[in-house]
């Protein structure tokens, strides 16, 4: 397993994040993942983002900005499951990775 199978799982979720604060685009979830070390090319976010909608995790629309067309993206009911689903195995994963390094910071308080 390659690195970018490891971090694909993690971009979609972050993805997921994203789209269930607002609605998101193309552009802009590039930039929000690559202040997260992220380096996603176009040519890979949008097939994530078109399987994603194909998928039933995102739902998108097509919106007039500055003149352009630019497509936003939605979160989904079955995405919200999805993303409530992936947050708590990261939650569990969290703990199990660090247990010993948050038992040993917390040992003499």
């Amino acid at each position: 397993m390659g690195e970018r199978d490891l971090l694909s799982g993690l971009i979609r979720l972050h993805i997921l994040h994203h789209a269930a604060q607002e609605p998101i685009f193309g552009l802009g979830i590039i930039e929000e993942l690559g202040r997260h070390g992220y380096k996603v090319s176009a040519g890979t976010l949008y097939p994530i983002l078109h399987g994603m909608e194909k998928c039933g995790h995102l739902a998108s629309r097509s919106e007039l900005v500055a003149g352009r067309q630019r497509r936003l993206y939605v979160i989904t009911e079955r995405g919200r499951e999805m993303l409530a689903q992936g947050k708590a195995r990261v939650w569990e994963l969290f703990h199990e990775l660090f247990d010993d390094e948050l038992r040993a910071g917390t040992k003499g308080r």
